[in-house]
């Protein structure tokens, strides 16, 4: 058998998708978003191509978080001075910026070398049900 990995033109062949986060729980809307992404879904997949759709997630503030997660689990940040270190938690977050609570997660599923910041580029967060790229005619991912 002989093993073929696809070319650069034929991966060019991009689809746009809809995945609607109201009701889904984060860890596992964050799986299939990075597997789409990367071209995981695909059957001519190549782990070092960014062979993936564009993904477009709605609802981002109405994702849910199993377990005490809400109130529990918190992000850091680190300003680089001294004590300058901060957190928040989930449900902060969720007023503040509903679309890091996606985009972390997906980030963290991703690989940690250059290719996850191509494939970043592709993930399109909103918090509400309107996003403005119905031009691109998505499909929707049930």
């Amino acid at each position: 058998m002989k093993t073929t990995l696809a070319t650069v033109r034929e991966a060019r062949d991009r689809r746009w998708c809809v995945l609607d986060a109201g009701g889904k729980i984060l860890g596992r809307l964050a799986v299939r978003i990075a597997n789409v992404l990367r071209g995981r879904n695909k059957p001519t997949y190549a782990p070092h191509m960014d062979e993936g759709d564009f993904v477009v997630v709605v609802n981002a503030d109405k994702v849910i978080l199993s377990g005490k997660k809400e109130s529990n689990k918190e992000y850091m940040f680190f300003s680089g001075y001294q004590s300058g270190d901060s957190r928040i938690n989930v449900a902060d977050m969720r007023v503040k910026n509903p679309r890091f609570i996606i985009e972390n997660a997906v980030r963290g599923m991703l690989p940690k070398n250059r290719l996850a910041s191509v494939l970043m580029r592709k993930l399109k967060v909103y918090a509400g049900p309107e996003h403005p790229h119905r031009a691109q005619n998505p499909v929707v991912l049930a």
